[in-house]
């Protein structure tokens, strides 16, 4: 039976496999060649972590965007600490260490949240200069102007997707630019 009032309820937090795709693919894109190769990320454990953390921030941004998203956004996000708290796992970090990485990686990914969400406010450079201090480690402000601009791309990419398809899992990412 169909319930009559469907269009009352809160949208439902997407099934699991939706945020395991979506999560999926934050991750694809942040593993792009490009962004070592032509942008100067650090290919290390940190950078990767870095542009995992550029483009979950990116995504979530989106989706706090639509109506009713609470559930959806922390699910989201949730699956991003089960990623990490299994990495680290995998790379042998010991029970006791586990919560105080994560612990300080949730800073992390809030601190630098707050500092892109402000440096979008404040224009391009200020969010040029916010990635090249989180994302290059202030080695390189023209490669973080580029990877400003790509940001940029992704943004209007992703206002551009309907929230019904956003919550279908239905997203896509620009190639980050060819230097």
């Amino acid at each position: 039976m169909i319930w009559p009032f469907n269009h009352l309820r809160p949208p439902r937090t997407p099934p699991r496999r939706t945020i395991e795709t979506i999560y999926g693919m934050i991750v694809a894109q942040a593993r792009e060649p490009a962004f070592y190769q032509q942008y100067g990320v650090a290919d290390t454990v940190n950078g990767r972590f870095e542009m995992i953390v550029v483009h979950l921030w990116l995504v979530l941004r989106r989706i706090r965007a639509t109506q009713d998203s609470a559930g959806f956004a922390q699910a989201l996000f949730d699956y991003f600490c089960s990623d990490l708290d299994a990495n680290l796992r995998e790379l042998g970090v010991g029970d006791l260490t586990v919560p105080k990485r994560m612990q300080a990686f949730g800073e992390a990914f809030y601190g630098r949240s707050a500092a892109y969400d402000l440096a979008l406010t404040e224009g391009d450079e200020a969010l040029a200069m916010a990635l090249d201090r989180n994302v290059l480690y202030g080695a390189d402000i023209e490669n973080a102007r580029r990877l400003a601009a790509y940001v940029g791309q992704v943004i209007k990419a992703l206002d551009g997707i309907e929230p019904s398809k956003l919550r279908n899992g239905e997203l896509r990412f620009p190639a980050p630019p060819a230097a």
